[in-house]
């Protein structure tokens, strides 16, 4: 989901410090879109009238998840999840947001981000599922920042070339030698914050369960 400035929704899981995006199983019965309309109002609090459906994937994407993060009870009955991603513009206003729309909330904090950040600090073995959504979905939005068409191989590099760039940021400037995200926004010119005490560390433990057909919104 976009605002007016093409960045994206980010919410912390509930009693974590754990950030996604919306997502939501689908239930027998209704088609992707249903599923999202529904998912968005019971995790954000917002109605159709508060969004408009830019884009969606042309196909399911899915990814497997290693044995490490999926929950003992759920071995040998889970492997991963397949989903389609919804591209939406908000039409209404931040203080349509609800985390409390119902009475089992998902998050407990929000936040808007720049588009690309979230396929740079997801864990890894999702990180081919957001590269395809992201990329194929980037087309239909509305471009605010020439920062915005840096492509996502040229974002990875940082990823792929780990510590070498990190050590010449920290002999650029000792400061970011403490804090390589905060390293890798300044060399992008990018405004990049958390709330305090929160990172972009996933939840897998807790965000795997229920059916594995998953929407992304």
């Amino acid at each position: 989901m976009l605002n007016q400035r093409s960045q994206v929704f980010w919410g912390k899981r509930i009693r974590t410090h754990s950030w996604q995006f919306p997502q939501g199983g689908i239930d027998r019965g209704e088609n992707p879109e249903q599923a999202m309309l529904r998912e968005l109002h019971e995790e954000v609090g917002l109605f159709p009238q508060h969004v408009q459906v830019l884009a969606r994937t042309r196909d399911w994407l899915r990814y497997e998840v290693p044995d490490r993060f999926i929950r003992r009870d759920a071995r040998g009955h889970y492997r991963g999840q397949k989903q389609i991603w919804f591209l939406l513009q908000l039409v209404g206003h931040d203080w349509d947001l609800n985390l409390r729309a119902t009475s089992h909330p998902e998050f407990d904090a929000w936040r808007w981000n720049d588009y690309w950040v979230p396929l740079d600090v997801v864990v890894d073995f999702k990180r081919s599922v957001y590269e395809m959504a992201l990329t194929e979905l980037s087309r239909f939005v509305p471009r605010f920042d020439s920062r915005f068409d840096l492509r996502p191989d040229q974002r990875n590099r940082y990823w792929r070339g780990g510590l070498h760039q990190r050590d010449q940021a920290a002999e650029d400037n000792p400061r970011e030698a403490n804090d390589p995200m905060q390293a890798y926004a300044v060399r992008l010119g990018a405004s990049f914050e958390l709330p305090p005490g929160a990172t972009f560390e996933p939840d897998p433990q807790t965000s795997f369960g229920g059916d594995p057909q998953t929407i992304k919104t």
